[in-house]
């Protein structure tokens, strides 16, 4: 695992990016979940949206573990 990547020079974390690129996915994939009626069958949205983020975030990175090593 890279513990920082190099964006135009300027070393960034690369959790700070995997964060980045899961709240994204999971922002997305609520509006798809919210347009299609999915938040009816759900109890708490908030302890959801927060469960599916993780999800997405250990998703993320398990992949650049297997893409970026």
């Amino acid at each position: 695992m890279r513990y920082e990547i190099d964006l135009a020079g300027v070393l960034v974390p690369s959790l700070l990016l995997w964060l980045v690129l899961a709240y994204g996915a999971s922002r997305l994939l609520g509006a798809g979940l919210q347009r299609t009626g999915f938040y009816r069958l759900v109890w708490h949205r908030a302890l959801f949206d927060f469960a599916l983020f993780i999800c997405l975030l250990g998703g993320v990175v398990y992949l650049s573990a297997e893409l970026l090593s």
